[in-house]
Order: C-alpha cells, then structure tokens, then sequence
C-alpha cells in the first residue's frame, strides 16, 4: 500500500492525513471481499524499515492503527474476516499487541483472510525461518516454507503494488518465486475496488507456467 505521503503532498496536507486516507481504501477493499472470492488478501501496513521514519511520523501510524482496530474490529467480526498478522508485531508496543491478540481470537472463524504484514520485512522472516528449520534438523525448501509466517495461508498468485514504484520493496520474497506482478500508478489512497477487479481480470487472463512452456 505505497503512496500516503505522496497522495498528501500533493494537497499540500500533512502526512498523517494521507495515511488516514489510506485506512480508508482500506476499508473500502475490506468490504468489497466478500463477492471477489479471493481466499486471502495481504496489505503490508508496516515494515521493519519504517522505523527509521520521523519518530512524529511513526507515532501518528501507531495511534492510527490502535484507531482502526478498535473501530473495524466490530465489522470484521458481523462480516467473518478472519484476521492474520505476520512479521514481528509482538515486538510493538504492548497496548497495540494486546489489541491483536483479541482481534486475532476474536476473527478466527472467519471465512476470508485478511492478513496484515506489521513490523514485517522478508529477508528476516526468510533467516528466521532458515534458523528454525536449521534447529529442527533440516534446510530445504519445504522446511524453510513450513517456517514462514505465511505457512498457514493460501500460496501468493498476485501481488500489487501502487503508486507507480516498480519494486518488491522486502515483501513476500520468498512468496513471490513465480506470483503475477501488476504494479499500478494509483496512489494507494485512490485505489478502490474496481481497481482490484481490473488486477483480478489481469490475472485470470495471465498464462502460468512456472519455468515450463
């Protein structure tokens, strides 16, 4: 989800005011799930690289999302959106875990997934997963996947990235191996269900041959 300070800067308004725009389209593709029948969308709100952001910037995205949770939390709930976090947000700030925690028990009869990438970069998940196979005996491909903290979801196909930034920027690298691409000028928050529609009729019309002909 790339483009809040842009989308601000732009109209000459603060950054915090673009990231909460981008809680909104947020909200709007949360909503428009359901009839997609995707099995699981991922959103990277936070990576492990954010942190070197002004520590005013950091602050507003903290309270932005104890905000979000307590508000949304509800609404996942009545629309069975099982909640999943990866990355290493038990190292957040103890308020906003606590607060994950009962999101994450409250959602967990969900039917459709919405995973949310907090404190999250891809080269750590990978060593982390590399050293916990290592300990468990073995290094493979398999036992590296089985330590991701996305083994318990659905295999990548598709991953978008907004705001024109033609980059993976440490996101699911490890996923991403043979996923389609579709990377869209949008500024994240202008981006709305009809642009996930269009991604989605990108991809059906993709050939996936995974290195055969």
């Amino acid at each position: 989800m790339d483009g809040n300070g842009r989308w601000a800067k732009k109209r000459a308004l603060p950054r915090a005011v673009g990231h909460q725009r981008g809680v909104e389209a947020v909200r709007r593709l949360v909503r428009a799930l359901e009839p997609t029948g995707l099995e699981c969308l991922t959103l990277y709100a936070f990576s492990s690289e954010n942190w070197k952001r002004p520590d005013e910037e950091v602050d507003d995205l903290m309270n932005l999302m104890r905000r979000f949770i307590r508000s949304d939390l509800p609404e996942f709930v009545a629309n069975k959106v099982k909640l999943k976090i990866i990355g290493d947000w038990q190292s957040l700030a103890p308020d906003i875990v606590a607060m994950l925690e009962d999101a994450l028990a409250q959602t967990a009869n969900g039917n459709q997934t919405l995973a949310v990438a907090l404190n999250y970069g891809a080269q750590h998940e990978i060593a982390r997963a590399a050293a916990k196979a290592a300990a468990s005996g073995a290094v493979s491909i398999e036992t590296i996947a089985a330590h991701l903290d996305t083994a318990d979801l659905p295999p990548l196909d598709l991953l978008i990235r907004t705001s024109g930034e033609i980059r993976l920027s440490n996101f699911l690298l490890w996923q991403a191996a043979y996923a389609e691409m579709i990377f869209v000028d949008t500024l994240w928050p202008d981006f709305e269900p009809a642009h996930l529609m269009q991604a989605l009729d990108d991809f059906a019309r993709r050939e996936r041959r995974y290195g055969g002909r």
